[in-house]
């Protein structure tokens, strides 16, 4: 079986999940979902020698000690950590990694570091169901079957099977965030599934469609790592010549733009954890309806969701709430008010010092 890169994605800030999760130490780099760090757990998706290479990881230079820690250990000896010298979102990114990733036709496992999948081996059935069509140079997106009219997530509405690769549907259009009635409509409709923002591709019809539809993002990707070790364990792009990118998503730069785009439909426990309400959905709740994580002390208290970081919280007679607290911040809010985060953090960045 050919061997497939994992590339990992670990630039992002993970604000959303404060005050646990902070531009200094965010989201994937906690043990938010598992006793595990969600990185680590990332990491483990692709611990199949038989499967997967050695992973390659973008992330930015600030959080190179925490990636260098996940990575300790003989496990990891081959893996290598592009240190991108300014956040230049998706598409860029992975343009760096498809350069670094070897032959032109190594095939690459794209995923963010900080989403959940509970169910591996159906994940794991989904990556294998679309190897064959990465092979011939398809752009492999994995959709998740809804479970709701969501309207969180962006979708995919799916068109017909490919001959060569049962389980693997063509991609007939990508769907901004819908309204609660669009996500209704579709979700009765079916052939729609959640965008997971993870790829199965090979590096060079990547390249290839990069340059097609953002010359400039391809050129300055190459650019930046002229004359760079691409075998070094920390691989440090040129910072000049990356800031010259243009910033932008893979999807926006490129898959809805390419023509031979596809997607496996796949149910496998995955969340982007992407607000305090989501964790709390995934999380096992007591017999009281509160999901707990770290040292609290709940009297009389039904429907919270507690996370605690060094410290102890208590509470007797509330509701239906979300408590977030560390050593420096407590963070409550009413369950299903968890976007109000980014709210909170700009605040703090801009109220008045005493």
């Amino acid at each position: 079986m050919t061997q497939i890169v994992p590339v990992i994605l670990s630039g992002g800030s993970g604000t959303r999940l404060w005050p646990l999760s902070t531009d200094e130490n965010p989201k994937q780099f906690l043990a938010l979902a598992s006793e595990r760090t969600m990185f680590a757990d990332t990491l483990a998706r692709a611990d199949d020698a038989s499967r997967f290479a050695a992973p390659l990881i973008i992330g930015a230079e600030r959080h190179a000690a925490l990636m260098e820690a996940e990575l300790g250990g003989d496990a990891y000896r081959y893996a290598r950590i592009i240190l991108e010298p300014s956040a230049r979102n998706t598409a860029p990114a992975i343009a760096l990694a498809a350069l670094a990733a070897g032959a032109d036709d190594t095939v690459m496992l794209v995923m963010p570091s900080d989403h959940v999948i509970r169910d591996l081996h159906a994940f794991v059935a989904a990556v294998d169901s679309a190897l064959p069509a990465a092979h011939e140079g398809w752009l492999v997106t994995f959709g998740i079957e809804p479970t709701g009219p969501e309207t969180g997530f962006g979708y995919i509405r799916m068109g017909n099977t490919l001959e060569q690769a049962p389980g693997v549907r063509k991609v007939e259009r990508f769907i901004e965030k819908p309204s609660r009635d669009k996500a209704e409509a579709m979700l009765a409709q079916g052939s729609h599934a959640w965008n997971a923002g993870i790829f199965l591709m090979r590096a060079d019809r990547y390249l290839e469609e990069l340059a097609r539809h953002a010359s400039e993002m391809e050129k300055a990707a190459r650019a930046a790592l002229d004359g760079v070790d691409l075998g070094a364990r920390l691989i440090r792009p040129d910072g000049e010549r990356f800031a010259a990118c243009p910033s932008d998503s893979i999807d926006y730069a490129v898959m809805e733009r390419a023509d031979r785009v596809a997607i496996v439909p796949v149910s496998c426990g995955w969340s982007d954890v992407g607000s305090w309400d989501a964790l709390a959905e995934i999380a096992s709740p007591d017999g009281h309806g509160n999901t707990v994580a770290g040292d609290a002390v709940l009297i009389d208290t039904r429907g919270c969701h507690v996370q605690v970081d060094g410290i102890t919280i208590t509470a007797a007679g509330i509701k239906d709430l979300i408590v977030i607290a560390n050593g420096s911040h407590v963070m409550i809010l009413p369950r299903g008010r968890s976007q109000d985060v980014k709210k909170i953090v700009e605040s703090l960045k801009t109220r008045p010092r005493s």
